[in-house]
C-alpha cells in the first residue's frame, strides 16, 4: 500500500508539472536577427571564443550566468544591471557574488551596438553565449530562440529564490516547476555542474559534523569525502581551496552523471538526484547515455531560455545601466 500510495503522489506531481507553464513568453525565433543584425551570433560566438583562450574559467562562468538570470524573474539580463545607491541589484546579492566574466558579455555587447545600434538585447546575448560556450566544450549545438527584451528591474533579495547546492530533490522540483520546468528539465540542466569548480563553502557542511548520526553526509563515496576533506580542512584558511564537479571539469561530458552514481557529487543538490526514486532513473540514464544527455539538456536550454520573457522591456544599449 505504501509504495502504491508513493506511486500515485509521484504520477500526480508529474501531471501536475506537465500542466505548468512558464511564468510568460513572448514571441521568440530562431531567425529573429536574420534581417537587421545578420552578424550578431557570429559576433557574439568570436567574443566569447577569444575570452575563453584568454580564461579558461569563462565557459563555466556564462553557462551560470544564464541559469542565474533566468530563475529570478526571466530571462531578461536583470542580473547584468548594477546596482545604485537607491537599489541593490541581483549581481549583488549574496548567490551571485561569485558570478563572474561579465566584461565578456559587455564586450559583445559594445560590438554589437557599432555592427546593429539598438538592435540586440544584452538578454539574447547572454542566451547565445550559454549556447556557445556548451559547444565549444564539446557539448550539444542548439538554435537558440532569440528576440527577448532587457528587463529594468533587478532586486538582490530575489536573489534567495535561486536554487541552492544545499536544497534537497522535493525543494528543487518545486523551485523548477514554478517556472515551467519538469523534474526531466531539472536533471538535465543540472548537468551543466559538468563544467566548473566549486569552492569549499558550498558543500564542506557535508564533510563535517553533518549530523547526530553521521560525521560526514553518508551519500558521499567514503574515499571521496577523506579527498575532499584534505582540501577542505577545518579552520581553512584558503579562500579559494574548493573542488572540480566532476574529472573533466573543461569539456562538457556526461561525466557529472558518473560520479553522481559512484556517490561523487560534490554538491549535496547533486547526489541527492540520486537518493530520491524521482530522479534516480533519469541520472542513470543520462550516466550511460551520452547522447540522450545532449539531446534532452539542449531541450531543456530552449525551454529554461522561454521562461519569464518579456514583451514590454527594452534593448539597453549598455548592459550594465537601463536606457
Amino acid at each position: 500500500m505504501v509504495k502504491m500510495s508513493l506511486m500515485i503522489s509521484a504520477v500526480a506531481a508529474f501531471i501536475l508539472l506537465l500542466t505548468m507553464v512558464p511564468l510568460s513568453e513572448a514571441a521568440l525565433s530562431a531567425n529573429y536577427y536574420d534581417q537587421m543584425c545578420p552578424q550578431a551570433e557570429n559576433i557574439i560566438y568570436q567574443t566569447v571564443c577569444n575570452a575563453s583562450i584568454y580564461d579558461p574559467k569563462v565557459p563555466a562562468r556564462l553557462l551560470r550566468m544564464f541559469f542565474h538570470d533566468c530563475f529570478i524573474r526571466g530571462c531578461d539580463a536583470s542580473l547584468l544591471l548594477d546596482s545604485t545607491p537607491e537599489n541593490k541589484a541581483e549581481k549583488d546579492g549574496p548567490p551571485n557574488i561569485s558570478v563572474r566574466s561579465f566584461y565578456v558579455i559587455d564586450d559583445a555587447k559594445t560590438k554589437l551596438e557599432k555592427a546593429c545600434p539598438n538592435t540586440v538585447s544584452c538578454a539574447d546575448v547572454i542566451a547565445i553565449a550559454a549556447r556557445d560556450v556548451v559547444a565549444m566544450s564539446q557539448g550539444p549545438w542548439w538554435n537558440v530562440l532569440k528576440g527577448r527584451k532587457d528587463g529594468r528591474v533587478s532586486i538582490a533579495n530575489e536573489t534567495r529564490n535561486l536554487p541552492s547546492p544545499f536544497s534537497n530533490t522535493t525543494t528543487l522540483i518545486q523551485s523548477f516547476a514554478k517556472r515551467g520546468l519538469s523534474i526531466k528539465d531539472l536533471v538535465a540542466l543540472s548537468g551543466g555542474h559538468t563544467l566548473g569548480f566549486s569552492h569549499c563553502s558550498s558543500f564542506s557542511a557535508r564533510l563535517h559534523n553533518f549530523s547526530a548520526e553521521h560525521f560526514s553526509d553518508p551519500s558521499i563515496n567514503s574515499e571521496f569525502a577523506i579527498n575532499l576533506k584534505k582540501k577542505c580542512p577545518i579552520p581553512n584558511k584558503d579562500h579559494n581551496a574548493g573542488e572540480f564537479l566532476d574529472s573533466t571539469s573543461s569539456t562538457f561530458d556526461n561525466d557529472y552523471y558518473k560520479r553522481i552514481v559512484m556517490g561523487k557529487g560534490v554538491f549535496g543538490s547533486d547526489q541527492a538526484l540520486f537518493e530520491d526514486y524521482r530522479t534516480r532513473w533519469i541520472v542513470d540514464s543520462f550516466a550511460k547515455d551520452e547522447k540522450l544527455f545532449f539531446r534532452e539538456f539542449a531541450a531543456s536550454m530552449v525551454k529554461l531560455g522561454n521562461v519569464g520573457v518579456i514583451e514590454d522591456g527594452e534593448i539597453r544599449v549598455k548592459c550594465s545601466i537601463v536606457n
